[in-house]
């Protein structure tokens, strides 16, 4: 699964921290890979993801140093304290629109 983070402020609003999303072996993942299994994960313990739905989740960085999103087969990205959406990301083709896969 591929999808864009989008910084949308400081904080997060507070209808949007509904659904807190449990940690996978104590990693906060964004999303599973659909062929290998291989997962987007951030194992700071500074940050808190938020709805069930794969298509939009809003993600919280607490920690003032940040958190490192991490990936087995792409470089760590660093994530600043803040808010964010996590949106699924799509592709046009000729047949349809369709979310990209990883």
């Amino acid at each position: 699964m591929t999808f864009l983070i989008v910084r949308t402020g400081d904080q997060l609003a507070a209808d949007r921290r509904r659904d807190e999303v449990a940690r996978d072996r104590g990693r906060l993942v964004l999303a599973y890979g659909e062929v290998t299994g291989h997962a987007h994960a951030i194992g700071d313990v500074g940050a808190r993801l938020y709805g069930q739905e794969l298509e939009l989740r809003f993600l919280e960085v607490l920690d003032d140093a940040g958190v490192t999103l991490g990936h087995d087969e792409h470089r760590a990205i660093h994530l600043p304290t803040g808010a964010y959406e996590v949106r699924r990301q799509r592709e046009y083709t000729p047949e349809a629109i369709r979310t990209v896969g990883d």
